[in-house]
């Protein structure tokens, strides 16, 4: 599967705009610093990590010159699979990141606690797609 048989069905052709791209990958670094603020609860320190991954995840897809149809059920699914073409990130990493994806619809619907352990595996999965992220976009 490539991005570009996605397109129509989950992802749009965009012309990559550097000024956005550049904004997601600040806003993401805001996020993964607010996510490390313990004085704030575990869940939205979870949901600042969970932000960062959307944003940087976006990011990489505006680069490769597409977005997520939002208004299709299963976008940030699709962010987050879309890593292996975009940045090339491994496998292993984005079932990790997808798994963190399916915690947070857990929580957010339920209303469910998130377990400190799951806080600091999200910051820290944030914290390496950000590295990932800025060493391919410096690569570009």
């Amino acid at each position: 599967m490539s991005l570009e048989n996605l397109e129509g069905i989950s992802l749009e052709k965009v012309k990559p705009d550097a000024e956005m791209i550049q904004r997601l990958i600040s806003a993401a670094e805001r996020n993964l610093r607010d996510a490390r603020v313990i004085s704030i609860s575990p869940e939205n320190r979870f949901d600042a990590a969970y932000k960062a991954i959307m944003q940087l995840s976006n990011a990489a897809l505006l680069a490769n010159g597409f977005r997520t149809l939002t208004s299709q059920p299963g976008h940030h699914m699709t962010m987050i699979q879309s890593l292996r073409h975009t940045i090339g990130l491994d496998t292993q990493s984005v079932i990790v990141l997808d798994a963190l994806r399916k915690q947070r619809n857990v929580a957010d619907y339920s209303g469910d606690t998130i377990p400190e352990g799951t806080v600091g595996e999200c910051i820290s999965r944030a914290e390496f797609l950000f590295e990932n992220v800025r060493m391919w976009m410096a690569d570009r």
